[in-house]
């Protein structure tokens, strides 16, 4: 009697042979073509499979920048939060008066204030899905999409020069 597996189980088991079987980890395109072949996959097939891979690789290589960049920005702006209120702090303990807190005065709505906004900020930058986060990701890819252009022009415009 025949074994059965479902299509995600042969999928894994063909690719841990596949690692196994090339010494480098690496396919040629007519590895990748024989291998095909065997599995009895037409060509079209395998190459609608590879277009439909580019543009999912593509995908993953946006969202990767793009939450690499949220990140960056967070970051950026925790450390500014962290100096400013700091020197605010110093300042506060520095004039003569005091509130009822203590010596915090001004410095500690500012805080507050600043440190809600930045941890509201902190909690969209950390979710990578929704509506927002999508319209967030193609809003950047059309800057970005935006920036490339200008520059192949630019380039284009100073190279012929």
């Amino acid at each position: 009697m025949d074994k059965l597996y479902a299509m995600e189980d042969a999928q894994r088991i063909l690719q841990i042979a596949i690692a196994q079987e090339t010494d480098s980890g690496e396919l040629s395109h007519q590895q990748l073509l024989e291998i095909a072949e065997e599995l009895n996959i037409s060509p079209m097939a395998l190459q609608t499979a590879e277009q439909e891979w580019r543009i999912m690789k593509g995908k993953a290589e946006d969202h990767r920048l793009f939450q690499r960049q949220r990140l960056q920005r967070l970051q950026h702006q925790v450390i500014r939060y962290g100096i400013i209120i700091t020197f605010l702090v110093v300042i506060d303990f520095l004039t003569p008066g005091g509130t009822f807190l203590g010596y915090l005065g001004f410095s500690l709505y500012v805080a507050l204030f600043w440190g809600l906004g930045l941890s509201l900020k902190a909690w969209r930058t950390f979710q990578t899905s929704g509506e927002r986060y999508e319209r967030d990701l193609n809003k950047w890819r059309r800057k970005r999409s935006m920036q490339q252009t200008l520059n192949g022009v630019v380039n284009r415009f100073l190279g012929s020069t």
